[in-house]
């Protein structure tokens, strides 16, 4: 099993920057298992026992991916192992967008990374079998897929943490709960510009693991995730890489779930938010219906499907969706006073950083179920597509 204490250097860490005795550094530590599989999955996604794409190919597809997200020290992480691995010269060069790659093979995976990192919702079918046309296995697609969208991640966690280093100071220093508000709650179904609450399922465009088939790493990765994973076509397909899947698993879990910190209603809002302007219509059902289960209303939803600019139904909730929609469209424009925007609200820092995994970690979410399958509806039917 990948570890990060097998690791010397924290990548979030360093490229922030954060040194321990930093108040953020420490901040970040009260969500330990957070840490430990954000960097537990950064070194699954470069494991050199991953095979179909080599470890050069994939740190391209992580220069590519920060150099088209604005994301300049994670950038100048990848290429420096770029570098260290001997790296032509020109492939770092059309990485960094300065002219076309050479390499068919790496051209296309260039350009799967620029669908996946700038618009996801522009994935499809099509996106996946040029993959398989340059020679790519199915455990090999879903590699490259779970690398693309575990960046995706990483750049929202370093951009997030960055603004609040810039912010400065702290916010306040108990978590003040959210409005007393009766709310309401809309008769469902829901179905606005293709996105819904209903109950959806979710067809793959490759071949998952077969149960039967399936290795003790492979299982362990999906009881990992929940209990009912093993059922779900979704989760048998990552399991072509347990490690990046179970990594992945642990950081969901302690992400969305965790006690403490930021209320779960308000972490699945932003998780909502972020699928809504992805445009990921499974993403944006699942926790639309799990915002509703725990707060007790679906009001701020129809608002958010509807329009997320305008969306909240109070100042601290319209501050949230206000938060999420930079951070998950221009992390690369985040800043200080998108944190006191929060603060002002009430927000805590630790509630702010839990937000920021939420947003994170549905950044990542939304590439793998846009670019690697897409939703049916219950009886087969292909579900609507999102209308940005």
């Amino acid at each position: 099993m990948t570890s990060s204490e097998t690791l010397p250097v924290d990548v979030i860490d360093q490229a922030v920057p954060l040194a321990e005795g930093d108040a953020l550094y420490a901040l970040r530590r009260q969500r330990p298992k957070i840490v430990d599989a954000t960097q537990g999955s950064y070194a699954a996604m470069f494991a050199p026992t991953v095979t179909g794409v080599s470890v050069v190919e994939r740190l391209l597809i992580a220069l590519h991916a920060c150099h088209l997200s604005g994301a300049a020290t994670l950038a100048a992480h990848y290429r420096a192992r770029l570098q260290a691995e001997g790296a032509d010269a020109a492939l770092v060069a059309a990485a960094e967008g300065g002219a076309a790659a050479a390499d068919d093979r790496v051209a296309t995976l260039l350009a799967f990374t620029a669908k996946l990192i700038v618009r996801p919702i522009e994935g499809d079918r099509r996106a996946v079998q040029s993959l398989a046309d340059a020679g790519l296995a199915p455990a090999a697609i879903v590699a490259v897929g779970q690398l693309i969208a575990f960046l995706s991640y990483q750049i929202r966690v370093v951009a997030g943490l960055q603004s609040l280093a810039a912010a400065g100071g702290e916010g306040p220093a108990t978590a003040q709960p959210p409005e007393a508000r009766g709310g309401h709650t809309v008769p469902s179904p829901i179905r606005i510009r293709g996105f819904t609450n209903e109950v959806l399922d979710w067809t793959p465009w490759a071949e998952p693991v077969r149960l039967e088939d399936a290795t003790p790493e492979q299982m362990a990765a999906l009881h990992e995730m929940s209990p009912t994973a093993k059922d779900q076509a979704y989760f048998r397909l990552l399991a072509h890489q347990p490690e990046m899947l179970l990594q992945r698993s642990i950081a969901f879990n302690a992400i969305m779930f965790a006690p403490g910190g930021m209320p779960r209603a308000e972490r699945e809002l932003g998780a909502t938010v972020e699928s809504r302007l992805n445009g990921c219509v499974y993403c944006a059902s699942v926790h639309a219906q799990r915002f509703e289960q725990l707060a007790k209303r679906n009001d701020v939803i129809v608002q958010l499907f509807e329009d997320p600019a305008t969306a909240g139904t109070t100042p601290r909730e319209k501050a949230i969706v206000q938060f999420s929609a930079r951070h998950g469209l221009a992390p690369a424009e985040l800043g200080a006073a998108d944190v006191q925007a929060l603060r002002a609200a009430g927000l805590t820092d630790g509630e702010t950083l839990d937000l920021v995994h939420a947003v994170a970690l549905f950044a990542w979410a939304n590439r793998l179920m846009l670019n690697l399958g897409e939703p049916i509806h219950k009886d087969g039917t292909l579900a609507e597509k999102a209308r940005l």
